[in-house]
């Protein structure tokens, strides 16, 4: 943990009581997880997990000036010696943030908004595909750094400098023992970024652009494939609205440099990288608010020749596009094409629900198809992924403090996935979990 992380803490535990006032918040989110015909090789072909996460928040001050200390105390129990868990499962006792944030009124004149950060702490910004605090997952992509926000009348701006936090321990007997191992950031990881957004297009348009910048060398523990990644992105949007089409797109495009592999003499290869998103959708006048929305995903695989072409989603989310994590964390954003329907209901304030369902193509056949690890260097098994359904119910037992939650997928298999030479034996994959989380 760096030193100013110790710094903000002692900050805030010296001041003095009355003069910042302090809340206290918290969350315990139990979930039971199973899977069967694991599709991803080198795992139990049947496995069920139960995953605690444990959220204890400390927020000091209520006025320009703020801090905050977040533990969380992620675990899972039942985890074999072939266990599909891992790090996005595990990070035990882990301060994931320890910040200090600045209001600013006026600092570029009459109307303008400022608001700076140091310290560790969480980022969802733009459409949450290369950067996000994704919910569903156990763990989260805590960041040590600096962040600023600004805004005025019909723009926004987000510029942040940060050290990721590498989540540790890593290897699998710790993990099956929730061993506690303080996370650790590092100059050897730097992640940086901006995004400028607008909501002046008028028809309730708006769009953002933004550049971000990954830079990774090995340690000496640790060896990498050393990523030197720019990545570009563009979207526009008009958010969902009752009586009211919707529509998104983006375009993403990474540059830069790889290594071929984790091998300190492998070649450095240039990247060329890119991903797409399209959807279009209504929202029907009713008072269950049903919508209906096609989208289509597309991001590029690797192919033969001198360059890499895999798009790296970077701390991008997951599973609001594409699927769970957890023990299926099959389909991510790479190497696939990917058109999908789903439909959304929110029958009432404590009650929602979703269900989609979407057709799998790899984008190239001699390519790992998305997250799955499954691959045919040779590209006789075709494209042809298959198809998934997949659904959740939400509902809020009691508002605020209780809300349980259902979640369940079916991937039908297709050709590749049952002809590729290192694809599992067995049927389609059936994945659930069930939750609850206590809020206090």
């Amino acid at each position: 943990m760096g030193k100013s992380v110790w710094l903000l803490l002692s900050m805030m535990v010296a001041a003095p009581a009355a003069a910042l006032p302090v809340e206290l918040s918290g969350n315990m989110r139990h979930r039971v997880e199973g899977i069967a015909n694991q599709v991803r090789p080198g795992f139990e072909r049947d496995e069920a997990l139960w995953n605690i996460r444990t959220t204890l928040s400390a927020t000091a001050g209520d006025g320009p000036i703020k801090a905050q200390a977040e533990l969380v105390d992620s675990r899972v129990y039942d985890a074999g010696p072939r266990t599909a868990a891992g790090t996005n499962e595990v990070n035990a006792v882990e301060l994931v943030q320890a910040w200090i944030v600045a209001d600013l009124d006026n600092p570029f004149g009459a109307g303008t908004k400022g608001r700076v950060q140091a310290g560790r702490f969480l980022i969802d910004i733009g459409s949450r595909r290369l950067v996000a605090n994704e919910d569903y997952r156990n763990t989260t992509n805590g960041f040590t750094g600096l962040r600023s926000d600004l805004s005025g009348r019909g723009w926004s701006a987000t510029l942040f400098y940060t050290l990721p936090q590498v989540r540790l321990p890593a290897d699998l007997p710790s993990i099956r023992r929730n061993r506690v191992e303080l996370d650790r950031e590092s100059f050897d990881l730097r992640f940086a970024g901006a995004l400028l957004g607008t909501d002046a297009l008028g028809g309730g348009l708006k769009a953002d652009a933004g550049l971000y910048r990954l830079d990774e060398r090995d340690r000496a523990d640790l060896p990498t494939r050393n990523r030197h990644l720019t990545t570009l992105s563009a979207r526009v949007f008009r958010a969902p609205a009752p009586a009211t089409w919707h529509f998104e797109v983006e375009g993403i495009r990474q540059t830069g440099r790889i290594r071929a592999s984790a091998a300190p003499t492998a070649a450095q290869l240039p990247v060329r990288a890119w991903f797409a998103h399209a959807s279009l959708g209504y929202t029907f006048a009713h008072p269950w608010q049903p919508r209906l929305t096609f989208e289509y995903d597309h991001a590029s695989g690797d192919r033969p020749g001198g360059a890499y072409n895999r798009f790296d989603s970077l701390f991008g989310m997951r599973r609001p596009d594409l699927g769970p994590a957890g023990l299926y964390f099959a389909i991510g954003r790479t190497n696939i094409i990917s058109p999908a329907l789903r439909l959304e209901a929110t029958p009432s304030k404590r009650l929602d629900a979703f269900i989609a369902w979407r057709e799998l193509w790899l984008a190239s056949r001699t390519d790992i198809f998305s997250t799955t690890g499954v691959r045919d260097p040779a590209g006789r098994s075709g494209r042809y992924a298959g198809s998934e359904f997949d659904g959740r119910v939400r509902w809020w037992a009691i508002p605020q403090r209780l809300r349980l939650e259902a979640n369940a997928t079916y991937l039908r298999k297709g050709r590749f996935l049952i002809a590729a030479p290192n694809a599992p034996v067995g049927g389609d994959t059936r994945y659930y979990s069930l939750n609850g989380s206590i809020f206090f």
